[in-house]
This record gives C-alpha cells, structure tokens and sequence, in this order.
C-alpha cells in the first residue's frame, strides 16, 4: 500500500502553487496551447499516443495546415488522412480520427463535444483521452495519470511497488485525485506532464531544477534511479522480409494493402515474410509470384532498411526488377487495387515504413 497521507492540504497547496510557477516560466511552445481548441487538442492528444512530443509539434502544424478544421477532415479522402499522417505509425489513429470527425459533422457538429460520455462514444477516444481532452481543451477538472505523471508521482511518493499493479494503480490515481488543482486544471495537468516530460525524465532527472524537490520521497531517500521499479522488457523479435520495385518501361507497381489488414489502406511494392531458411532474394521472387501471379527469373538487389516497432524489428530486402511491357495486368491476392506510378509521384502515396526508406532510397 502507498503512504499518500503525507501530502496535507498546506502541502497540496504548495506543490500546486510550485508546480503552476514553474510552467508558467518553463514550458514549450507548443502549437495548440496558443488557443486551446477542442479540435486542436484532440488532434494533439491522438498524435501524441505513442509518439514523442517534439514529432507531434512538426506533424500537427503540418496536419492543421492541410486540414484547419473538424469538417476539413471530414470532407477529406481516407487517402489524404493517411498521407498526412505518414509516418507516425499506429494508422488506425488516423482511421478513427476521420471517422470521429464524419460522425461528428453529420450529426451537425463543428467541434469535439465537451461531455465525457459523448467523447468516449466516438472512435479512438478512451477514458485517458477524454479526460485529457475536456482537462486541457475545456478546463473541466479531470484528473490525469500518463507515463509522464506516473513516473513523477512514483518517485514524489516513493513507490517501490509496480505501477501497473491493480494496488498501486488505484492509489496513483487517487493521488492524482488529490493534487489536481480544480481551479486551474488545464495548467495544473500540462504542468505535471511537462515535470515529467522535461525535468523528472526516466534517466539522469533533474533535480536540482525541480519544483517539487523538497516534497520528492525518492529525492530523499536517494531512490530516484530506482522509481519507477523497472519492468523487465521483453526483446524485439526479429521479422525478415522482401519485397520487389518492379518496372515496366517508366513506371513503377505498387498495390494498395487490404482494409483490414495491418496497414490497411497504404501502399506497397508486392512482398512479404520470409519462410524459414528462405534466402530474401527466393522469398521475394515467391511473394511476387504469389501477390500477382508473375514469375520473374531475376531480380537485383535495391538496399535492406530496417524498422523498429513496440515489439518487433522489422528487416526489408528491397530488390528491383523490370517487366516486359506486354506482360499481363496482375492477378492481386494480397491487395485491393493496383496502380503503376512514375517515380516522382511515389511519394503522393502513403506507404508503411520500410517501403517509405525504399521510396526514398529509390527518389534520391
């Protein structure tokens, strides 16, 4: 059980007043804390699932400028969404923040509601977003617990037990509960998660700079390196693939993934796992064969990239090839259409990370 019966109502009151202090000197500039609008910071909350804070900051200005508004996005291709969104990865974000906006707008909405049960109705809000949303967009006191807050609660409290165990959870955000300043909850919920984000960091904290010291159990304790208590990480697996940039006289296949597969939607050069014992140069004449019906005796080697996920390193061999211009139109098994693209228009489509590096490789 966590001792939270340290933080006093006098002690409340002064890490609220420390902590809105030194945001107000010290925080970033982010773009959608120039207005607060509901749009912009669902937006910015969506982006930031997974994503580090400085990426968000370049991809929402350049989502804003393509699409201002919640009817912008509406109005838009899924094509357009998924190309604005290339390369932040977790495509289903983008998914459901177009079809939050076409629900919203056909119900006659301009912006994100401000009620809690309406926003965890639409697709891709859960409990934590719609809490951050109404906190930050709306001022209504929410309290919030991300990475961030966890870990400045963790060592501010000295936990020494797991953050993810039911226990400790409920005392988290009882202790989130208990802090939230209900006066200023947009400033005093942005401060805490910029603490975390800037000051009280996973490695090398620092303390001497933080508002909070005097309060920090672990600071006194001489805990800090040790809170959070490290979660043993289990290792990437390794996934080997191929694929094939295949010509026929100036342009370049691609095939567009299925709507419910992983990446459903972008584009690709036809490709796939490698078999056990399988050399890349087999597997990606295999795959070709298999995703078209083409049966090419050669193909040569493009460049192999690599690409990191939450629990997987991803391994592309790319190799490239040319058609003869009478070959027959492909047989898709893997894909739902199909479209052949002269190389300075490959990067209008979106495409999944590793075929991004090999358009890339290819344009450059």
């Amino acid at each position: 059980m966590i001792d939270i019966e340290f933080i006093h109502p006098h002690t409340v009151n002064e890490i609220r007043n420390r902590l809105l202090a030194w945001f107000a000197q010290y925080q970033r500039p982010l773009p959608w804390r120039t207005t607060y609008r509901p749009y912009h910071v669902w937006i910015a909350e969506i982006m930031g699932q997974q994503t580090q804070m400085e990426r968000v900051a370049m991809y929402f200005l350049r989502w804003i400028e393509q699409f201002p508004d919640l009817a912008a996005v509406a109005a838009a291709p899924e094509q357009k969404i998924l190309k604005a969104w290339e390369g932040l990865g977790y495509y289903t974000r983008a998914r459901n923040i177009h079809r939050t906006a076409l629900h919203l707008v056909d119900n006659g909405a301009m912006d994100i509601p401000a009620d809690y049960q309406q926003l965890l109705a639409l697709p891709g809000i859960g409990p934590y977003t719609a809490a951050a949303i109404l906190s930050i967009a709306f001022n209504q006191p929410y309290p919030l617990l991300d990475a961030n807050v966890e870990r400045v609660f963790s060592r501010l409290a000295d936990i020494d037990s797991p953050l993810k165990k039911a226990s400790t959870k409920k005392q988290l955000t009882a202790m989130a509960d208990t802090l939230l300043d209900r006066d200023q909850p947009r400033q005093f919920n942005q401060a805490l998660m910029e603490l975390g984000a800037l000051i009280c960091t996973p490695k090398r904290p620092a303390c001497i700079s933080c508002p909070l010291q005097v309060y920090c159990r672990a600071y006194q304790a001489d805990t800090v390196a040790y809170r959070p208590l490290p979660i043993a990480r289990d290792k990437k697996t390794d996934i080997l693939m191929a694929c094939g940039v295949l010509y026929k006289e100036d342009r370049i296949f691609i095939q567009q993934r299925l709507p419910d597969d992983i990446w459903g939607g972008l584009w690709e050069f036809p490709g796939g796992q490698l078999k056990e014992s399988e050399t890349p140069l087999h597997g990606a004449l295999r795959e070709i064969h298999e995703e078209t019906g083409w049966l090419l005796e050669r193909l040569d080697v493009l460049a192999t990239v690599t690409h990191y996920y939450t629990r997987y390193r991803v391994t592309l061999h790319g190799f490239y090839g040319t058609l003869h211009p009478s070959c027959p139109e492909p047989i898709l098994t893997a894909a739902s259409q199909y479209a052949w693209v002269p190389l300075n228009q490959l990067h209008q489509y979106p495409f999944p990370a590793g075929h991004r590096q090999l358009v890339h490789i290819l344009c450059s």
